[in-house]
């Protein structure tokens, strides 16, 4: 039924405009309020369906400026709008024309991009002051690529470039940021550290024993033995490499760009290893089991190999969140600003009559 209303609702605008597209330029401007804010409203918005349906029809609208110069792309880069900034790749070269309007205080495009987020509860969206930084330079960077070469160095009347004022309006949110990886970082170090002793002392006091004369594992034919060998070589290289990749995110040295993809990069590595070592922890614990009792206690094998996965399930249950985040924000949205084929001007512009 939304669907439904959106689409009756989108209808009605259409036609509405169309009829309002009759009336002379100046009767528009007044239908549409001076200087144009309806059209900067829908951008503060993101109302990307309506800001499509009037460009389409009247292509002008690009152009219009509100009192601080700012058109509805660098309003849609002030609110993090990413539907609307994409809008720029569709009208060709006249993002050149765009691109170069400034405010009153000189602040082009990118001076835009490296402020600090106008409505804080958009960025709340994102868990996590690291991944929040890290959507902040995803923004600028894209800026960045729209923007005239000579625009990324430019000063504003503050004598600030946007690389310079970025950091500066950042500077809070960097601090949390360095404050929250490290933290993950230590808390996933301890139980990498608790594994990968654990498994290298089960390494050398082998289920049943060695065979006095040889030295051999007394069960080293056995299949279990064999599961329960190299579950614990996993379970051991698994750990001490996420213990290796924490550690180098311990020491990093945080700078800004390392937020863009090095440090998140290395998280997610480090926690994908240890999801794998705590696993083979446990299949190495169960096939021990089974080599220990030697089938005398079946009836208990499959509660015990349920009580073992628990704490396997517990752990990602507590991190599978933050994970899945940390993809997200690495990979996925990284394809956020790939040019798609918007319905901008997708059907034939009707002319305007006087």
């Amino acid at each position: 039924m939304k669907k439904v209303v959106h689409k009756q609702a989108l209808d009605l605008i259409q036609y509405v405009w169309e009829q309002v597209l009759l009336l002379d330029d100046e009767t528009i401007s007044c239908q549409i309020g001076k200087p144009w804010p309806l059209i900067f409203t829908a951008a503060e918005r993101g109302n990307l369906d309506f800001l499509t349906i009037l460009i389409r029809l009247y292509p002008d609208l690009i152009f219009k400026v509100d009192q601080n110069t700012y058109s509805i792309f660098h309003i849609a880069i002030l609110n993090r709008h990413e539907d609307i900034f994409k809008m720029i790749y569709q009208i060709g070269s006249i993002k050149n024309v765009i691109t170069i309007y400034k405010d009153r205080e000189g602040n082009n495009m990118l001076h835009l991009a490296a402020r600090v987020l106008e409505s804080p509860s958009r960025l709340n969206v994102i868990p996590g002051a690291a991944l929040q930084l890290q959507h902040e330079l995803l923004w600028f960077e894209e800026v960045k690529k729209v923007v005239q070469p000579r625009h990324i160095e430019e000063k504003n009347t503050h004598g600030k470039t946007p690389g310079a004022l970025f950091i500066e309006q950042h500077k809070e949110i960097m601090k949390e940021g360095e404050h929250w990886m490290r933290d993950t970082a230590d808390s996933c170090m301890l139980v990498a550290t608790l594994i990968a002793t654990v498994v290298f002392a089960a390494a050398f006091t082998l289920p049943g024993g060695n065979v006095q004369a040889t030295g051999t594992p007394v069960f080293l034919e056995k299949i279990a033995f064999k599961i329960f060998a190299i579950s614990d070589a996993i379970s051991l290289v698994t750990s001490a490499s996420s213990l290796l990749t924490f550690l180098s995110i311990r020491t990093s040295r945080y700078a800004e760009r390392d937020f863009l993809w090095s440090l998140p990069n290395r998280l997610i590595i480090g926690l994908t290893a240890l999801f794998i070592s705590i696993g083979a922890m446990m299949v190495a614990f169960i096939a021990a089991f089974s080599i220990v009792f030697n089938g005398r206690l079946c009836q208990y094998s499959l509660p015990t190999a349920v009580v073992a996965f628990l704490p396997v399930i517990f752990f990602i249950w507590q991190h599978y969140r933050l994970f899945l985040d940390m993809i997200d924000s690495t990979y996925t949205s990284r394809s956020l600003f790939k040019p798609s084929k918007s319905p901008l001007f997708s059907k034939r512009v009707k002319p305007k009559v006087a």
